[in-house]
């Protein structure tokens, strides 16, 4: 495993990170915890979690492994993430305002177990706060010792720029990373949006959905499986995408490219979100061991990525994504 600094802060984290958003539904604890073992025993430190995550019951599961499985505290890194909340009522849900933000840390903090989280994320943008008021949040939950780091999640460029220049201007605690989806159809907000941020700010990323909902793992190439996500009535947009022309001819293509180089289509999927220097750990989920070692496997496919390969890549998914895809 390798490890990699968030950004430009001195924290490092490996370079794959295990996602708890299936803890609760569909993993019970038990299957969790047996995960979470794994995971850490191959070397995985950083473990990605949000309040939102089965209203709670993820970060409780998280916390409850944590205790069990007996891991000493400065050997992982947890996050954590706000906006969404665990009730309807003002200022307990969809809000970044000052309010909110501390009751929730105080609640995620009780369920984990912990006295502390790593990193905390904005969600989601607010529009209806004042950014000024969400960074002056974050920066005294930061004071308060309740979290090391924080940043956001889906933020667009400017959001994040006014961010980081109040936190400037006040001498307050900066935004230090961004989480956004990256993955081979879903490239134009890390590549093009966010380009000037890296070297401006020195934002770092932690990015999720590198195999898009399923679809570049190929298991939707035959059909939509019984067991998968697609199957639910939930996922119509998810549906959508499984019987767009453009990414299954994508996928067919990409598939070519992972046979030559006799690895699987998830990890060579994986493997290119690695290749991006701006990228300090991949979010992975798994709801079985084998699918997590699968994941692990990505690793080993690094060193095949050569340039070469790449250009092949990006021929191969030309069309099916939204950097490279010719213009209407």
């Amino acid at each position: 495993m390798g490890y990699r600094r968030l950004g430009r802060s001195g924290l490092k984290v490996s370079e794959l990170s295990y996602g708890t958003m299936t803890f609760g539904n569909p993993l019970d604890p038990a299957s969790a915890r047996e995960l979470l073992a794994v995971a850490k025993d191959h070397g995985i430190n950083f473990f990605d979690s949000a309040q939102s995550y089965s209203k709670g019951k993820a970060e409780q599961i998280l916390g409850d492994a944590i205790k069990e499985l007996g891991w000493e505290r400065g050997s992982f890194v947890v996050s954590t993430k706000f906006f969404r909340g665990l009730a309807d009522g003002p200022n307990q849900g969809r809000t970044l305002n000052r309010k909110y933000l501390l009751g929730a840390i105080d609640g995620s903090l009780q369920r984990l177990g912990l006295d502390y989280v790593d990193l905390v994320y904005a969600h989601r943008p607010d529009p209806e706060t004042p950014i000024e008021e969400t960074v002056w949040a974050f920066h005294d939950i930061i004071n308060r010792g309740k979290a090391l780091y924080w940043g956001t999640s889906e933020w667009s460029a400017e959001e994040i720029r006014a961010a980081w220049q109040i936190a400037e201007r006040h001498h307050l605690h900066k935004p230090v990373v961004e989480q956004p989806q990256y993955n081979l159809f879903t490239r134009q907000r890390v590549e093009r949006e966010y380009a000037r941020l890296y070297q401006d700010q020195g934002l770092g990323l932690t990015t999720w959905g590198p195999l898009s909902a399923g679809l570049l793992s190929g298991k939707y190439r035959d059909g939509i499986p019984e067991d998968s996500r697609a199957a639910r009535s939930t996922f119509g947009r998810l549906k959508e995408r499984i019987a767009d022309t453009a990414k299954r001819e994508a996928i067919e293509h990409l598939s070519a490219v992972a046979d030559g180089l006799q690895v699987s289509l998830a990890q060579l999927s994986l493997a290119w979100v690695l290749l991006n220097p701006h990228v300090s750990a991949v979010i992975t989920g798994a709801t079985k061991v084998a699918q997590l070692k699968g994941n692990l496997g990505v690793l080993e496919v690094l060193p095949k990525l050569t340039p070469d390969v790449v250009a092949l890549i990006d021929q191969a998914i030309a069309g099916g994504n939204d950097l490279l895809a010719p213009s209407s």
